[in-house]
């Protein structure tokens, strides 16, 4: 008699533990840690919520508030003011493209919101921090492959704001980072002309150095553009240009330690913003 319970429990065995093992992962979605605690909460409170993680510097859950809310709620005050406050949140997680991504939905559905000149200006602090390094990696980087995109799309935020909203309380510091780009943009591409001479290819490193020459003059780097350009017509043959372009770069730059013969490029620290 033992021997035959013995063989009827191993055969329930196994279905026992197969409907055991099914129930408990039923009931894992009724856990405490899966309900959803916002479920009845308000707009406000959401907003709030979201605001108090954000200043806690914990970002990934503000945002998850603040998206929740514009998910529940669309419509209202809060709604206009959460879709900013998570391009904030991304900024400051560390997520440029998101950040920028938020910061021109928000001004394409409110133009007129009477805090837009801040996305303007937060699109174009995400564009220049995913950019910010431009220089620091010009060694680092064949940039002859390279579109610095996030640096032309900076400039273009802070021009907006600037042109858009001149009394901007943010104005005066986009112009300061504009400046700076254009210099960053600048010096960009004198180094791939200097990349382009190194390799033999003349021509397309006077082509460049003239870019820099039309679209930056104002910048430092057109001392070293005139530079490249010279010494890459040298390597033409092209030789009355070659001195046109040193009477140039003499005018503007009479003590520049191009004149003395050898190109090379020079240490730059002042890219260094704040």
């Amino acid at each position: 008699m033992p021997r035959i319970l013995a063989l009827t429990w191993s055969k329930l065995r196994l279905p026992l533990l197969l409907a055991l093992a099914l129930g408990l992962s039923a009931g894992c979605g009724l856990l405490p840690e899966q309900i959803d605690e916002t479920k009845n909460w308000s707009a406000s409170k959401l907003y709030f919520a979201g605001k108090e993680a954000l200043s806690d510097g914990d970002y990934e859950k503000s945002i998850k508030l603040f998206e929740t809310l514009e998910a529940r709620y669309p419509y209202g005050a809060f709604a206009q003011q959460a879709k900013l406050e998570v391009a904030y949140a991304y900024y400051k997680d560390n997520e440029p493209a998101s950040a920028v991504a938020a910061a021109e939905r928000f001004i394409k559905l409110h133009p007129n919101h009477p805090h837009v000149d801040y996305a303007y200006y937060l699109r174009g602090l995400a564009n220049f921090v995913e950019d910010r390094s431009l220089l620091s990696r010009l060694g680092d980087q064949d940039m002859s492959d390279r579109d610095p995109k996030s640096a032309r799309e900076a400039f273009d935020a802070f021009q907006q704001l600037a042109t858009r909203f001149p009394e901007s309380k943010y104005t005066p510091d986009a112009v300061a980072r504009m400046a700076y780009l254009v210099n960053a943009l600048a010096y960009s591409e004198v180094h791939v002309a200097n990349y382009y001479f190194k390799r033999g290819a003349y021509v397309a490193a006077v082509n460049r150095g003239k870019y820099v020459l039309e679209h930056y003059r104002q910048s430092p780097a057109v001392e070293e553009a005139l530079a490249v350009m010279a010494k890459s017509y040298e390597q033409l043959g092209l030789n009355d240009l070659r001195d046109d372009t040193l009477r140039v770069l003499k005018l503007n730059f009479p003590s520049s330690p191009f004149l003395g013969g050898e190109l090379k490029s020079r240490e730059k620290s002042w890219w260094k913003f704040w």
